[in-house]
């Protein structure tokens, strides 16, 4: 097993989607190094059961412990959605979901909220109910999008059929009078042009990623576990294919990254060290 620095911050999610959130850590944390994990291989998680997700989440927990991760953010709202409270009792890193952060400021923002999210993150209601526990006279509604991670991972944003696609899990929301809508996915950042094509400018647009990224911060200042050197770069990971993965990230990263084909398959004598030491 290779080792790496102890210091880098642990991000994953299914595919590119998490690279939104990999941006926001650039901007807001330049110092802090990362390793991002795209577990393409099993992508969308959003059409995955519960127990699907909560197994893919373990294994690739496990694997950044290995790897020495000194906190891990799941760039993957499925995954906050569906796993992060059980995690949470099983690993002793800091982990960080979108959920939560992405709730308090809907909340802020308005109070007739719109959710666009995959199939499983809709059908938890993590985010109504995250809503409605902050505050209970919000108005939620959400609505999942099972074609949007497929279109944006066959680059086919700018597709006619991405636009009428985006058109028809809208519309329930504007009959609702929304004025506020959620990204309850990390990919759906990628979709904005197009979103913007047909809401109006009057209802504001909540993108958790840039709100984890800010709880990640205060974590690490409370922890005394923020970077203050020079960061490292970017180590990038992927299940599936590396040369797809690397084509794709491209055009979000502005430049071609550097990526390893990894297995998350770890030894049952590894795992049992891992769980002593939790």
């Amino acid at each position: 097993m290779r080792e790496f620095p102890p210091n880098r911050i642990g991000v994953f999610d299914s595919g590119i989607g998490g690279l939104t959130v990999l941006r926001e850590l650039y901007r807001q944390l330049p110092k802090e190094s990362i390793i991002y994990c795209a577990d393409s291989a099993r992508l969308p998680y959003g059409n995955r059961s519960p127990e699907e997700i909560l197994q893919f989440v373990r294994e690739i927990l496990t694997w950044m412990n290995i790897e020495g991760v000194k906190m891990i953010v799941m760039a993957c709202n499925t995954s906050s959605a569906l796993a992060l409270d059980t995690v949470r009792s099983e690993f002793s890193l800091p982990i960080l979901g979108l959920i939560l952060p992405g709730a308090r400021a809907a909340v802020r923002a308005g109070k007739r909220i719109g959710v666009i999210a995959t199939p499983a993150t809709a059908a938890s209601n993590a985010y109504r109910q995250a809503i409605q526990e902050i505050d209970a006279t919000a108005k939620v509604w959400q609505v999942g999008c099972p074609q949007f991670v497929p279109l944006i991972e066959q680059n086919r944003i700018h597709d006619p059929y991405t636009l009428d696609v985006a058109r028809q899990y809208l519309e329930p929301l504007l009959e609702q009078k929304i004025d506020t809508l959620v990204y309850g996915c990390t990919h759906y950042r990628h979709l904005s042009t197009v979103l913007q094509k047909i809401l109006p400018t009057s209802i504001e647009i909540i993108d958790p990623a840039q709100y984890v990224v800010a709880a990640a911060e205060q974590e690490l200042e409370l922890m005394g576990l923020k970077n203050n050197s020079t960061s490292l770069p970017t180590r990038f990971c992927v299940t599936g294919s590396s040369e797809k993965f690397a084509q794709l990230s491209r055009q979000w990263l502005g430049c071609t990254p550097v990526v390893e084909k990894v297995s998350l398959q770890v030894s049952s004598t590894i795992k049992m060290t891992l769980e002593s030491r939790e």
